[in-house]
């Protein structure tokens, strides 16, 4: 096998590919197996034809379509390690010479990674960020136990109040015609929560068990239904239960009962210290970021098309998965969002070149300084990946892991080093 490799423009290279006559004849047979079938050739059985008397009664080119696929499967990932290539597309294929007993000789044109220009990456300034925890900070974090302990008492005989849920029956009307969708039963309602149109939640603040409010509203001008936008409406509204919380006072016996401390000064001290471990490790975070970003925005590369494309698809990917746990999928999404998916991918293409810049610069540094990741490092990580499974039989989820996520375990590992490294190197400012 000859090749020959051509630099057609920024990031796109033709590599021109001479497979041998002996190769694509081996190539000729196994289309033939694959395909004998298929023929029908008088004075023979249905796929017991010769090769060569299907040849002449088709014609020579009869297995050519798939004969060149096999040569192509053998012989173009040969060419591209052979030449130091790698593709971030599938290539397009031409054939230049094809023919029995002769080489096979075909183009392959394709999109590469391309050339990072590194900038400084070294003593990049970045100003110093830090989060204080405030005792605001501490009693948002005391009023979230309380509302998690509070218990659900029912109303015997008061009224609706803000935060209350009112189980409640209604039906809403336009110019006095039930209109679709404007009728519910035993709903339960949040009273504040804005779950319904606006002003819809506080005209039934005041109201008691067993009384039928008449409630005004208009629909607003972008509402999802076309035939109700800026509509007014009433609705009739009948209130069967109220329900309140009641909250636990919160002292020393409701620090012993939601957790380990036997004190409220206790419990106050450990929140603290909980909040000021993850305001350090937001304050990092964003430090990294910053310092990551002027990296990235210092060097310079072309970013193919096929590059963003890809990560554009792998986002989409990745959102559907995450919409799929709240009942949805991306399609029910882009619906909701009166968007089509081509406007997501537009509005996702910002972001997805973004990442694939800072993929590459990351692994141009990682490649100027010879950063690597040992075969310890990814077998520990995939431990601890697969110590999150909860799994008995750690090691056989550990091997699973290796078999399929080793390359991106690889690479999360050597991404982590290059950011620890350009950090170390940073200049503090501020």
């Amino acid at each position: 096998m000859n090749t020959k490799v051509e630099k057609i423009e920024n990031n796109v290279v033709k590599i021109e590919v001479t497979v041998p006559a002996e190769t694509f004849k081996a190539a000729m047979k196994k289309s033939y197996e694959k395909n004998a079938a298929r023929f029908s050739v008088p004075g023979f059985r249905k796929g017991k034809a010769p090769m060569s008397v299907i040849e002449k009664y088709y014609g020579e080119g009869v297995f050519y379509e798939d004969a060149i696929n096999f040569a192509v499967e053998e012989t173009y990932p040969k060419a591209i390690e052979e030449n130091n290539i790698t593709p971030v597309d599938y290539p397009e294929l031409d054939v230049i010479q094809i023919g029995k007993d002769i080489d096979l000789i075909y183009s392959a044109k394709v999109t590469v990674k391309p050339e990072v220009k590194l900038g400084q990456y070294k003593g990049v300034e970045a100003s110093k960020i830090s989060y204080l925890v405030t005792d605001e900070d501490v009693e948002s974090e005391i009023n979230m136990l309380k509302e998690k302990n509070a218990r659900i008492i029912t109303k015997e005989n008061g009224t609706i109040e803000k935060g209350d849920t009112a189980v409640i029956d209604f039906e809403g009307f336009i110019d006095g015609t039930p209109f679709e969708g404007g009728k519910g039963e035993n709903y339960e309602l949040v009273i504040g929560s804005g779950t319904f149109i606006p002003g819809f939640e506080d005209q039934l603040v005041g109201a008691k068990t067993g009384e039928t409010v008449d409630v005004n509203v208009t629909f607003p001008e972008d509402y999802h239904a076309e035939e109700l936008k800026g509509k007014p409406a009433l609705f009739k509204v009948t209130v069967h239960e109220i329900k309140a919380k009641e909250y636990p006072v919160v002292d020393d016996e409701f620090a012993k009962e939601v957790s380990e401390f036997d004190t409220l000064d206790e419990l106050k001290a450990d929140l603290r210290k909980k909040l000021e471990e993850q305001n350090g490790e937001r304050a990092k975070r964003e430090f990294e970021d910053q310092v990551i970003a002027k990296v990235v925005e210092s060097s310079e590369v072309e970013i193919p098309e096929a590059m963003v494309n890809q990560e554009i698809d792998y986002m989409i990917k990745d959102m559907d998965y995450r919409l799929r746990y709240q009942g949805l999928n991306i399609d029910q999404y882009t619906q909701m969002m009166g968007i089509t998916m081509d406007h997501l991918r537009s509005d996702l293409k910002e972001m997805a070149t973004s990442r694939v810049k800072t993929g590459l610069v990351l692994e141009a540094i990682a490649k100027a300084e010879n950063i690597t990741a040992t075969e310890e490092e990814i077998n520990e990580r995939a431990e601890e990946i697969a110590k999150r499974y909860g799994t008995k039989d750690v090691e056989k989820m550990k091997s699973a892991i290796l078999e399929s996520q080793r390359t991106l375990i690889a690479e999360e590992i050597v991404n982590n080093k290059v950011i620890d490294l350009v950090v170390k190197k940073s200049n503090i400012i501020g």
